[in-house]
C-alpha cells in the first residue's frame, strides 16, 4: 500500500487529463446505444466529440502537465520488462503517474479509438444512406470495407477496455493500490520525496480546446478546401 505515516498528498492528474478521461468513459456506451438504436444523428455527433476529444489528448500529451505527457510515461521495452519483473515485489520505487506497462494500455487505447474514430468518417452503409463526412474521397468498395472494420474495432475496442479494467481491480485487491480515486480527486498520498506535478498554464488548456473544436468541426463539414 502506497499510503504511509511519511506520505503527502501530491497532485496526480490535472483537470483536463481527468475530463477527457470521464468523457471517453461517458462516450462510450453512448456510442455503441447510438449505433444499436439506429439514432445515426445523434451517433455522428457524439463521434465528432470523440474526434475532439482525442485531438485535445493528443495536444495535452504534449503541453499538458507532467503525467500527462507521453515523453513522460512512455518507456521503451527494457523498462517495461523490468517493471514487470517486479510488479508484485515489494521493490523499487513507485510510478508517480502510468507506469510503464500502464502507458502500453493507454497507447493501445487511445490507438484503436483514434483508428475507430478515423474509419467511421469513411463509413457508410449498406444502402448508401448515411454516411461519415469524408466518404465523398473514397470508393463505395473501400467506404463499405471501413464500415465493416469500423465494427470489428469495436469489438477490439471493447477487450482493451475489459483489460484496462481487470488491471484496475487486480491493482486494488492484490497491491491495495486505488487507481480510481485519483483519477477523480486528482490527487494521491505519496513518499514525500515525490516531485510536484505542477499546473500548466490555462492558456495553454484553451488552446488545446479551441485546437480541438475546430478540427473536428472542419472535419465535420467535409474537410472543405476550395470546394
Amino acid at each position: 500500500m502506497l499510503a504511509s505515516a511519511e506520505s503527502v498528498r501530491v497532485k496526480l492528474w490535472d483537470l483536463p487529463v481527468r475530463i477527457t478521461h470521464w468523457s471517453f468513459v461517458a462516450l462510450l456506451p453512448a456510442l455503441w446505444w447510438t449505433w444499436k438504436s439506429g439514432e445515426m444523428a445523434t451517433h455522428r455527433l457524439l463521434g465528432y466529440g470523440m474526434l475532439g476529444l482525442l485531438i485535445f489528448r493528443l495536444f495535452w500529451g504534449f503541453a499538458g502537465s507532467a503525467t500527462a505527457r507521453f515523453a513522460t510515461f512512455v518507456k521503451g521495452p527494457r523498462a517495461v520488462g523490468g517493471y514487470m519483473s517486479r510488479l508484485f515485489a515489494n521493490q523499487g520505487e513507485p510510478v508517480i503517474g502510468h507506469n510503464p506497462l500502464g502507458a502500453l494500455s493507454v497507447l493501445a487505447l487511445l490507438g484503436t479509438l483514434i483508428a475507430q474514430v478515423c474509419l467511421g468518417l469513411f463509413t457508410q452503409d449498406v444502402d448508401g444512406i448515411e454516411s461519415g463526412p469524408l466518404t465523398y474521397l473514397v470508393s463505395y468498395d473501400t467506404a463499405d470495407a471501413a464500415r465493416h472494420w469500423h465494427g470489428l474495432l469495436f469489438d477490439a475496442l471493447l477487450w482493451l477496455v475489459g483489460i484496462h479494467m481487470c488491471a484496475i481491480l487486480l491493482y486494488l485487491v492484490v497491491k491495495r493500490d486505488n487507481l480510481v480515486g485519483p483519477m477523480i480527486s486528482g490527487h494521491k498520498r505519496w513518499p514525500m520525496s515525490a516531485p510536484p506535478n505542477a499546473d500548466t498554464p490555462a492558456w495553454r488548456m484553451i488552446a488545446g480546446i479551441v485546437i480541438a473544436v475546430a478540427i473536428a468541426w472542419w472535419v465535420s463539414q467535409g474537410c472543405p478546401i476550395g470546394r
